[in-house]
């Protein structure tokens, strides 16, 4: 009798332990199979929703650009380093690549120094009495975007960034707030979330996932699938010869108008100035 109920009792502990067991919110393995695909798309819209409603984030002005854009003590230390590895081989065609890249991008540093006062001017002028109106959103990561964080953590502002996971890992950079500091797995909820309080875009130079948010931004737009909104193009010769949208233009594949959708700026203060005029206020809380 003894040995049965022994028997018994390890029988019900292993159906315990058994994956079918599990309730259905704690079975990790469950959540994350492709079954839950349409539940973890709307968590990860809802989590980041409440933060930002628990935060009081009421507007926010989207920040993109390129994670490689450095602030420019860090990109001549670059071409430095790399000036010195060429003298001991001269001959290293990837090296004298890589220079030529690096003092490119010495150039473009400038972009960094300029997001970042962009994102001052915006937070001292729309962050007073703890008012949280166009409120600097980032991807979260290095560059231009460590950059637009940064600008707002020097005045003591608050500042979003909506990180992505990727095959390589990417670090969030130190300047978020770090209760608006949050996380996606899926692009396109994070595309969600950057126009679904965006007040304005700003592209400042970048690669594939700047112009691809930028494309995004202008389709909304012209598709009237959001409100009409100031988007600038930061950086007037790199984005103009990036994207020849008058020859969109003259193959007919855009309207004339739609060029009229963003405008471009190579000042931060060009560029806040058009965003108020847009609004016509000269302050944002009073929108």
């Amino acid at each position: 009798m003894a040995q049965k109920k022994q028997d018994t009792a390890k029988m019900v502990e292993k159906l315990k332990r058994a994956p079918a067991y599990r309730v259905a919110y704690k079975d990790p393995d469950f959540l994350e199979s492709g079954h839950t695909r349409p539940a973890r798309l709307q968590l990860e819209l809802l989590k980041p929703e409440v933060i930002l409603q628990e935060e009081g984030i009421r507007s926010t002005i989207v920040c993109f650009g390129g994670t490689r854009i450095v602030e420019p003590k860090v990109a001549k230390a670059t071409v430095k380093q790399l000036e010195k590895k060429l003298q001991r081989k001269p001959a290293d065609k990837e090296l004298r690549r890589q220079l030529r890249i690096a003092k490119n991008i010495v150039k473009k540093s400038y972009y960094y120094d300029e997001a970042r006062k962009f994102a001052r001017l915006v937070s001292l002028e729309c962050q007073k009495n703890h008012e949280n109106e166009y409120v600097i959103v980032t991807g979260g990561g290095p560059g231009i975007m460590e950059a637009a964080n940064r600008g707002a953590h020097d005045v003591g502002a608050k500042s979003i960034g909506l990180n992505i996971t990727l095959p390589l890992e990417q670090e969030p950079n130190p300047y978020i707030t770090p209760e608006l500091c949050l996380q996606f797995h899926y692009f396109a909820i994070r595309k969600m979330h950057f126009m679904l309080r965006a007040k304005a875009l700003v592209a400042f130079p970048g690669g594939y996932g700047t112009i691809d948010e930028l494309f995004e931004g202008l389709t909304l737009v012209q598709t009237k699938k959001v409100k009409p909104l100031p988007i600038v193009l930061f950086g007037e010769q790199y984005w103009r010869g990036v994207v020849d949208f008058d020859y969109l233009v003259r193959e007919g594949t855009i309207d004339p108008e739609d060029v009229e959708l963003f405008v471009y700026a190579d000042k931060a203060e060009d560029a806040w100035n058009y965003i108020k005029y847009f609004y016509e206020c000269e302050t944002c809380p009073d929108l």
